[in-house]
């Protein structure tokens, strides 16, 4: 199969996501009406330092690699507190990243209209537009567990950006340092002892913000039935459905005129 034979994507209905993470730089065109990609992810190691100039480089080749229509709109994740398209942070990127227009930087590599947002934002929107809080009204609550706490809130479709509930205080201690699926390796605990600290903190965030959904994503949520049982929450908790195609998905799906 030719390349432009599996990275076309020219029918309505259709935008480009990419999800920009500290290890690689993934994209691919995603079929609005479904939520699944409408052609191959292409992926390209994450260039190192990951300066402002070397990743715009990086994502326009992700983006060339596809027969996309010019007037497709191109969503970007990034790992950082985004504010009217400026980097705010930095986490396993340059920091000169700080203070930077990720959306200017990226659509001037590009030549693309391009919008940029959280990374956790980006994926827990995509739960609720597509996955695991499809159809939910009311406060859904996205967590991702993995080498940090990433969060994401949904009020009746609507996102509520750069909450950043990782970074809670809770018992003297930012949460994530000892919540996350990191923590639980770097100290080896079981999945028991685990849930006893999630337990803590999912019950601190549901008193907080009372949600109607609570959706823990993370690669660790493929092991959902080792620990979601063991957490007594009066809020439902449920596996995140989209995986590791959540950034690209909800980073699509804002581009396009999604709320957010």
């Amino acid at each position: 199969m030719s390349k432009d034979a599996r990275h076309r994507s020219t029918e309505a209905g259709t935008a480009f996501g990419v999800d920009i993470g500290g290890s690689g730089i993934k994209g691919a065109p995603v079929d609005l009406a479904t939520g699944e990609f409408a052609g191959e992810r292409v992926r390209i190691p994450t260039p190192q330092p990951a300066t402002p100039d070397a990743v715009a480089r990086t994502v326009a080749q992700v983006v060339d690699s596809f027969d996309l229509p010019r007037e497709l709109p191109i969503g970007v994740t990034f790992p950082a507190v985004i504010r009217h398209g400026v980097a705010q942070s930095a986490a396993n990127v340059d920091d000169a990243w700080i203070g930077t227009d990720v959306a200017a930087t990226i659509g001037g590599a590009t030549g693309r209209r391009v919008v940029a947002v959280n990374d956790a934002d980006a994926a827990g929107y995509a739960e609720v537009a597509y996955g695991a809080a499809k159809d939910v009204q009311g406060v859904v609550l996205v967590v991702t567990l993995g080498t940090g706490i990433g969060s994401a809130l949904v009020v009746d479709g609507q996102l509520v950006p750069n909450t950043e509930l990782g970074h809670l205080e809770i018992d003297g201690h930012d949460a994530e340092s000892r919540a996350s699926d990191a923590a639980r390796d770097r100290e080896d605990l079981s999945f028991e002892q685990w849930a006893q600290r999630l337990q803590r903190y999912f019950s601190v965030v549901e008193d907080l913000f009372w949600p109607d959904l609570i959706v823990v994503g993370g690669g660790v949520s493929k092991k959902h039935a080792q620990f979601l049982p063991l957490l007594d929450l009066r809020t439902p908790i449920v596996p995140a459905g989209l995986r590791n195609a959540a950034g690209i998905v909800g980073a699509a799906r804002l581009a396009a005129g999604g709320s957010r």
